[in-house]
């Protein structure tokens, strides 16, 4: 660790990283799946108004996907924290999160229909949940 405060104590400076690292983490998500900085707009007007948005659509689905797992658990197989085999997860991260918050908006807006619909075919509900739950993560 590097410091240009000659008197910081070293405990003080990794209380300073440590506290760094959750503001670096959010800004390595906010790039990596909402697409902070990759805008193709114009004007630097229009590039302040997104990159705000878009740091707020972060802490809305970062609030939905804590509010739904306060409610009921990651349970079926279209919300679970996906897992690899060489790491486990004990809370979800962010790309869990939005996960979550796609499956809980697709399943009440869109396909809520192809179970209930008398005009459509009948999806099995194992099925339609699998798929969803490809699509969450897919996307």
């Amino acid at each position: 660790m590097l410091c240009t405060d000659l008197a910081a104590e070293p405990q003080q400076i990794l209380t300073w990283f440590a506290r760094r690292w959750q503001v670096e983490v959010t800004f390595h998500e906010v790039r990596a799946h909402l697409g902070v900085e990759t805008q193709r707009q114009w004007t630097a007007a229009a590039i302040l108004r997104t990159t705000p948005a878009l740091f707020e659509l972060f802490s809305f689905v970062t609030l939905q996907a804590h509010r739904a797992s306060t409610r009921v658990t990651f349970s079926s197989s279209a919300t679970a924290i996906r897992q690899a085999a060489w790491y486990t997860k004990a809370m979800p991260t962010f790309v869990d999160a939005l996960a979550r918050v796609r499956h809980d908006l697709w399943t009440h807006t869109t396909f809520c229909g192809l179970l209930s619909s008398p005009d459509s075919p009948k999806v099995p509900h194992a099925l339609l949940d699998h798929l969803t739950g490809l699509l969450c993560y897919a996307t």
